[in-house]
């Protein structure tokens, strides 16, 4: 509500004693267009077969988006079975879904990932790079191959999928992008020379691919997790786990919906004005 007088010289918002109330105009508030929310929107999710990045896609396919998620096998585990569960539980929640095989660290693979998303689903709006690994060792003792494993899959496997989006995002001026990053970016312990590494990297593209893309309206976010309930934090040592709960301000770990709810606000029109920062969800570990 605006008055049609001046403020007072006082300085208050309200009229002075001896003003005649009678000519007060109370002006009526625009009204404001209904946000469209999520639906009829789609997310591309890398990694989402399993762990954090299934939940990612859980979350949106609950708030009506379609959704396209790529996957890796890996040589332990049966991923393409796990993506077959995954698709079959999406599908079920009523929205269009799209799941292949596609290694981001091959820029052709990413390339025709992302523009078979986009045909199937009819159209892409938000990415959410969540692919990666860990290769954990001593650094000294750390092989190149296991160096540029990590750094490849979990940086340039973002840039090739954020360069794949970028054209599309850029024509339709509209687009939201967030990458999970790691408090480690911020807090390495020891053996993650290069898991740290490639997280701190992240945040650095975050925040550089934000400048490019923000004038296209285009916005570029990062979430750096501390420990979450995953199949990996299952196979930490349990005295390790029970630090990680010891370390939080909160006395829990994080559960993938935590982090997934915080992704899913930054591509939402309540964040619109957000771009280019990392919101650290890790339970208060960070402020001690």
């Amino acid at each position: 509500m605006s008055l049609s007088q001046p403020y007072s010289s006082s300085g208050s918002a309200w009229p002075s004693g001896d003003t005649n109330t009678s000519e007060i105009v109370l002006e009526e508030p625009e009204p404001v267009a209904p946000s469209p929310g999520y639906s009829g929107n789609n997310v591309v999710v890398t990694g989402g077969a399993t762990g954090l990045g299934l939940s990612i896609c859980l979350e949106f396919a609950r708030r009506g988006c379609g959704v396209a998620f790529c996957f890796l096998d890996l040589p332990d585990r049966d991923v393409a079975e796990q993506a077959l569960l995954a698709e079959t539980a999406l599908a079920g929640m009523g929205v269009p879904v799209y799941a292949v095989r596609c290694d981001v660290r091959d820029s052709a693979q990413v390339d025709r990932f992302i523009s078979r998303a986009k045909d199937r689903l009819g159209g892409l709006h938000y990415l959410v790079n969540n692919a990666g690994i860990a290769l954990d060792g001593a650094l000294w003792r750390m092989s190149d191959d296991n160096w540029r494993r990590v750094l490849e899959t979990n940086v340039t496997g973002a840039f090739n999928c954020i360069r794949a989006v970028t054209p599309v995002f850029r024509t339709q001026r509209y687009g939201k992008i967030v990458n999970v990053s790691a408090h480690q970016a911020e807090r390495p312990g020891f053996g993650v020379a290069n898991y740290a590494s490639s997280k701190a990297a992240l945040i650095g593209l975050t925040r550089a691919a934000a400048v490019e893309l923000g004038p296209t309206n285009i916005n570029v976010n990062a979430v750096a997790p501390g420990f979450v309930r995953t199949e990996r934090l299952s196979m930490l040592p349990p005295e390790v786990v029970d630090r990680a709960e010891k370390s939080s301000v909160l006395g829990r770990v994080a559960e993938p919906e935590d982090i997934a709810r915080v992704i899913a606000f930054l591509c939402s029109d309540e964040a619109r004005h957000i771009t280019g920062q990392t919101i650290t969800v890790d339970g208060g570990m960070s402020l001690e």
